[in-house]
């Protein structure tokens, strides 16, 4: 495994776990709980020490279930998890929108503590930017759980360049994660100079496109009733049909690296900065395995300014999310 360094010195490997498929059903059928466990446990072997959950994954039920596959090796991973949306932290029932006051984050932080069998969250992020609550309040919030020892990292989530600065001002943050790939290359814009210049790690989600970048799905894919992709602009019929052509360069990579689409995608983020920890998610271990892989491609310069002068010409057809929830981003 390689690592890398995010932020004021939390180390990490360079390709970390993102577990919200694990426990909720987001493209199609829920997972099986034991063979996720033996998954994330399979993960840490192979040398993953970050995982990334949330509260709002379940909701709480993800939590849980890392609390549970990662009891054993609690001091060897980094558990990163999220506050921020209107839900009860005992019994999960949602409200509406987000909530980031002081006391609904600290009572959050309290049953996240419970739920994953730990004494401390490695890297905690707001899930959300809450538009109610100025971010100074939510910076200082965490700072006081950092203080008591209960937090150890503070971190940001599809936050915009001018609320990073305000938190950070308050409290230095670890990590920004926000979605990230060559199917999403907005951070380029002023997210990446800007994590650049503070000095602050980035954890891309979505490195894969949601799977498009795979190669597995084309303009003929039916994804299942509860598939959110059935409601995401760019995965719509006809946005696939254009967006294959990005697809289809990335095959050609693949082939002549002798690797899979999935490698290369990888890949190519790992080399974007050394200061970027991808979360690829998945529940089959053979796809742990493959994206695991990546590690071992090596991209050069020429290939990829090559890939550069090829992106630049492709335009990506869609949105990245539905109008609805771009709205609750901080962007």
């Amino acid at each position: 495994m390689k690592y890398r360094t995010l932020g004021n010195g939390l180390q990490v490997s360079a390709l970390g776990l993102g577990c919200m498929t694990m426990t909720g059903a987001v493209y199609g059928s829920a997972a099986d709980k034991q063979q996720m466990i033996q998954l994330l446990r399979a993960a840490h072997e192979w040398g993953v020490t970050l995982f990334d959950t949330a509260e709002a994954y379940g909701p709480l039920t993800n939590e849980s279930l890392l609390g549970e596959a990662l009891a054993p090796i609690r001091d060897q991973v980094i558990i990163a998890t999220k506050f921020g949306f209107d839900i009860d932290p005992v019994t999960g029932a949602r409200g509406t929108g987000t909530n980031s006051r002081p006391e609904h984050i600290k009572a959050s932080v309290e049953a996240s503590l419970k739920r994953l069998r730990t004494d401390h969250i490695d890297l905690l992020y707001q899930h959300r930017v809450d538009p109610a609550v100025p971010i100074e309040e939510v910076a200082g919030a965490v700072k006081e759980l950092i203080t008591a020892g209960k937090v150890l990292h503070f971190g940001l989530s599809e936050a915009s360049v001018q609320t990073i600065r305000r938190a950070h001002a308050v409290q230095p943050l670890t990590a920004v994660q926000s979605e990230y790939s060559m199917f999403w290359r907005g951070p380029e814009n002023e997210l990446l100079p800007t994590l650049e210049e503070l000095g602050i790690g980035f954890v891309p989600f979505s490195p894969l496109g949601a799977g498009f970048l795979t190669g597995q799905i084309d303009a003929n894919t039916q994804f299942e009733a509860g598939d959110f992709r059935n409601f995401v602009p760019r995965f719509a019929e006809e946005a696939r049909k254009a967006n294959l052509a990005l697809v289809n360069m990335v095959k050609v990579i693949a082939t002549a690296k002798g690797a899979t689409p999935a490698q290369i995608a990888l890949a190519w983020l790992l080399a974007q900065k050394p200061w970027i920890a991808p979360i690829p998610g998945t529940t089959k271990l053979h796809r742990l395995d493959e994206n695991l892989g990546a590690l071992n491609v090596e991209l050069t310069t020429d290939e990829l300014a090559q890939i550069s002068s090829q992106l630049a010409k492709i335009e990506v057809q869609g949105e990245r999310l539905p109008e609805a929830v771009l709205k609750m981003t901080g962007l």
